[in-house]
């Protein structure tokens, strides 16, 4: 059976890295989650002093990737790959709400995104991989076989990270929740290098009133589809 590329690029907290998951698991493909990517690297900056009152000092980021490295390794408790910054697993230091607060800023750096786009591409240069994150359907993988653009309403997404966050212990507000979702649409939708647009060819789904199996499902079929050259 051929593979195909899979790139699925929405808006925060549309549930792609848990769709994205779903198939790769199905599919026995290789899953990459580049927005825990730009977390780490946001995590990083925050570490190390380059961010102060909300401000990243770019200069002294850039200066300092070559000094950061990610990777992503099976955690046999629970089945998934956690990511690890410089050899040390940061899988829930990167979910917070302070780190999220920061991506975008971080991730519309320029020489960032050149870094990581470089090694995601390695990653899934042949092919049976699925990819989540904001632009990987326009600069990560253009000829992606399958491109799928999640979307759902800013109230909904805010709900449903707000009861992540609270599950996993974090201590916050829904209405901070929701003015981080907004602010990273802004951010995301707006820079000047990579911006969150739709790719041609993109199926675009608004999951606001769908459930995990359901979406799952029409994703999977589409994806069959798509192998089997039906579509």
């Amino acid at each position: 059976m051929k593979k195909i590329t899979i790139a699925i690029d929405g808006f925060s907290s549309t549930g792609k890295s848990t769709l994205a998951k779903q198939l790769a698991d199905w599919l026995d493909y290789i899953y990459v989650d580049t927005g825990a990517m730009y977390r780490a690297v946001t995590l990083f900056a925050m570490q190390q002093g380059f961010i102060t009152d909300a401000k990243v000092d770019q200069g002294a980021l850039e200066n300092a990737l070559k000094d950061i490295s990610i990777d992503f390794k099976k955690n046999e408790s629970t089945g998934m790959a956690d990511v690890f910054l410089n050899g040390v697993n940061v899988e829930k230091q990167i979910r917070t709400l302070a780190v999220s607060g920061l991506v975008s800023p971080v991730a519309a750096i320029s020489a960032v995104r050149t870094k990581l786009v470089s090694q995601q591409q390695k990653l899934g240069q042949n092919k049976g991989v699925v990819m989540d994150g904001r632009d990987i359907a326009t600069v990560v993988f253009p000829e992606a076989e399958l491109k799928i653009f999640l979307d759902a309403s800013a109230t909904t997404r805010a709900q449903r990270r707000y009861k992540e966050l609270i599950d996993s212990g974090d201590k916050v507000s829904l209405e901070d929740v929701l003015k981080n979702v907004v602010e990273r649409d802004y951010i995301d939708s707006t820079r000047k290098d990579s911006p969150l647009v739709k790719a041609k060819g993109a199926i675009a789904i608004d999951n606001s009133h769908m459930n995990l199996e359901d979406q799952f499902h029409v994703i999977l079929q589409l994806a069959k589809d798509r192998i089997a050259g039906r579509i």
